[in-house]
């Protein structure tokens, strides 16, 4: 591979870094074509991007970046393909599913997921149980909005008990 295609792809590596939030780094190798093309719509549907690459290219990629990514860099061995995504549950999840269908892989590796580092297969639980942004946002509204409505019931149902004991008083004279 030519110097100049190596720093396109490095280049379009690091545009991706900057584009999506979370990136997971997994071990697709072994997978068929057809098991494969599967995965790669399972991520097109989620809007999840999946792309292989070369580990060194990854390497200087997130090198190029800047941040902490040490932790990362161990885990590149091997054939690695990278996910990336807006959400940061949404791989995880994913993976479950299509793991569910027979198949042992994909393996993760490492995922950068809310600015922390997961290292390993066995975060794959935990990956997808994170909440995003907006289902924790969603969650503090109805916390917020939950004692709002209890007194709104509470004077409605109040308000009718009280219609209910006057009408009755009423018919009684």
């Amino acid at each position: 591979m030519k110097r100049e295609d190596k720093s396109a792809i490095i280049g379009n590596l690091v545009e991706q870094l900057e584009t999506y939030k979370h990136f997971y780094v997994t071990d697709i190798e072994g997978l068929n074509a057809e098991d494969t093309s599967d995965l790669r719509r399972a991520c097109f549907e989620k809007g999840v991007k999946l792309i292989v690459v070369k580990n060194t290219l990854f390497i200087k990629a997130l090198d190029k970046k800047g941040g902490d990514y040490e932790e990362i860099n161990g885990a590149l061995k091997g054939s690695s393909a990278i996910m990336f995504t807006e959400t940061a549950n949404v791989p995880a999840k994913v993976i479950k599913e299509f793991r569910k269908k027979k198949h042992e892989k994909p393996l993760v590796k490492a995922a950068f997921v809310e600015e922390s580092i997961y290292l390993g297969d066995d975060k794959l639980d935990a990956l997808s149980a994170l909440k995003s942004k907006d289902e924790l946002v969603a969650d503090i509204v109805a916390l917020l909005q939950s004692p709002a409505k209890n007194v709104v019931s509470a004077l409605q149902s109040g308000g009718s008990i009280l219609h209910g004991v006057l009408e009755t008083l009423s018919k009684k004279e």
